[in-house]
């Protein structure tokens, strides 16, 4: 059994785009967790799984490195649209790609498709739309105890869930001390992702994001829609910013309809053709 994926990133955010199209053995957690796997497989903060067509609609599936699912990636939307672009699926400059039952609107701004806008929707501070326990609220700048230590955080979905903290001073360190214990807290039925972010100025953020079900990663497409969106609705930056990451950075616009728009870049990294060995490895896990 031959089988093969596409490597890309999105700002050091790297995914495996498993096209079912071009593959027959379809994909489990527990082989997601291995091709992901760093030592043992190929490697990734995540596999991009799609397209999966219906009449004339594409979809795609996210699977976290862990072998959990999660409603939406920004880094995975261009990285997904960048691939319909390579692989023939999508001529045209704007089309729509379902995640999870939400729509989003991708624009290729270059002939190459390595530049996109995506429209990421509205976000929510809705305690029960996040989801955080306790009495229907929005969470602006609520005290949290993540390891001991309060933090002021507010809490925002963008299509999935993000706790944000702003700080005088971030680092890798310290975005993984929180995340360990924030990820899996009480107060986050669905778990939750994490950046902590420091304002530059009006039009700048810094960000260090801990996924769930991945951890520490370089950029989050969706984490700066979401640190984007806390900073302006704290009163501290304006709807348009460029948010800086370890990976890179990535424009975030608030439209005055709401809507968040995230526009970066894009690399390819190259084809996984994948050993008869390591193939039948896969198969074997059901």
């Amino acid at each position: 059994m031959k089988l093969t994926a596409e490597k890309y990133h999105g700002l050091g955010n790297d995914y495996l785009v498993y096209d079912p199209n071009k593959n027959k053995l379809e994909l489990n957690p527990r082989r997601v967790q291995l091709l992901c796997n760093r030592n043992f497989g190929v490697g990734a903060d995540g596999i991009l799984e799609g397209p999966l067509l219906s009449g004339e609609g594409i979809s795609m599936t996210v699977w976290n490195p862990d072998g959990s699912r999660t409603e939406r990636s920004g880094n995975g939307v261009r990285i997904f649209a960048k691939y319909l672009k390579d692989a023939g699926y999508v001529q045209k400059k704007d089309f729509v790609i379902d995640c999870q039952g939400e729509q989003v609107s991708v624009h290729y701004l270059n002939e190459e498709g390595t530049r996109l806008k995506a429209s990421m929707g509205k976000a929510s501070f809705w305690s029960d739309e996040v989801p955080v326990t306790g009495p229907r609220r929005e969470i602006i700048n609520e005290t949290m105890v993540f390891g001991r230590i309060p933090y002021p955080v507010t809490c925002v979905t963008v299509g999935n869930p993000h706790c944000v903290i702003l700080l005088d001073e971030i680092s890798k360190d310290l975005v993984c001390r929180i995340g360990k214990y924030s990820e899996c807290a009480r107060q986050f039925p669905e778990k939750i992702n994490t950046q902590i972010i420091k304002v530059l100025d009006r039009t700048h953020i810094q960000t260090e994001v801990y996924e769930r079900g991945a951890g520490y990663t370089l950029a989050s497409g969706s984490g700066c829609c979401a640190a984007a969106a806390a900073a302006f609705r704290l009163g501290l930056t304006d709807p348009k910013v460029i948010v800086q990451m370890p990976g890179g950075t990535l424009e975030v616009e608030i439209g005055e309809d709401g809507v968040l728009r995230m526009t970066g870049d894009v690399g390819y990294v190259g084809s996984v053709h994948l050993g008869s060995s390591f193939s039948e490895q896969l198969r074997a896990l059901e």
